[in-house]
């Protein structure tokens, strides 16, 4: 039987006696309708997972009772950080949730010169805290224990100019004369990917300038809530943990 896995972001230990987050239990109580008694892994993101059950149930308020830590992990031996220029609408809660499945490591959102969404202050701080919480409950669906980190907003010239830090940085291009199968495997990967429309030219520059190589996966032009999860699967199939077996 799959137990209902949730995400703790206080530090969990064993037997401890916890009181579940409010969103947390308020999904148990109400969507999934678990009884006192039912089993359940917790986790805090620090890696592990603790077998879990019910103790008691206070309207919504929910408490549970740790066992042992278990040395569980399901992360990709490919380090991804998936640079992703800002969606509209729904598309970066969308890809989020699919990088987190597909094992990126972690996400910078980026603002572009063709980025549709523009979020600046308390806003931006806000909808980064939203994705954070998008990539951790996709953890609690996927099963893994270490939640990515979503970076704080900013623009894309002055995330390029940072350094790339030993990483093989790679941008899609659908004229790209390199494919990623032309290219020696890496350990450790930066991803840009641009918003609707892509990157424009004088980011194209600014991004080969920074060390970004160029890559097409196929002749069709994909679109930005599609290109990254593809350019993932595509690496983890050939570096990662896609290879079956």
């Amino acid at each position: 039987m799959n137990l209902s896995r949730f995400y703790c972001r206080e530090a969990l230990s064993p037997g401890a006696h916890v009181e579940l987050p409010e969103p947390v239990a308020r999904h148990a109580v109400r969507v999934l309708r678990l009884p006192p008694g039912a089993a359940m892994i917790l986790f805090d993101g620090r890696g592990g997972e603790y077998l879990a059950h019910i103790e008691r149930i206070e309207k919504e308020r929910v408490f549970a009772e740790l066992a042992d830590w278990r040395d569980v992990e399901r992360e990709s031996p490919l380090a991804v950080t998936l640079v992703q220029a800002l969606q509209a609408g729904d598309k970066m809660d969308f890809t989020i949730q699919k990088a987190v499945e597909l094992g990126v490591r972690d996400i910078v959102p980026v603002e572009s010169r063709r980025s549709v969404l523009k979020l600046a202050g308390e806003r931006a701080g806000k909808r980064v805290a939203h994705w954070q919480g998008v990539a951790a409950s996709a953890c609690e669906q996927c099963g893994r224990n270490q939640v990515p980190l979503v970076a704080p907003l900013e623009r894309l010239d002055q995330w390029l100019a940072r350094p790339a830090d030993g990483c093989l940085r790679l941008m899609l291009a659908p004229e790209a004369e390199e494919t990623l199968a032309d290219l020696a495997p890496a350990s450790r990967v930066q991803l840009l990917i641009g918003a609707e429309g892509g990157l424009d030219p004088q980011e194209m520059i600014a991004a080969r300038q920074a060390g970004f190589r160029a890559v097409r996966l196929g002749p069709r032009v994909l679109r930005t809530e599609t290109a990254g999860l593809a350019a993932l699967a595509a690496l983890q199939v050939l570096w990662g943990d896609f290879r079956g077996g």
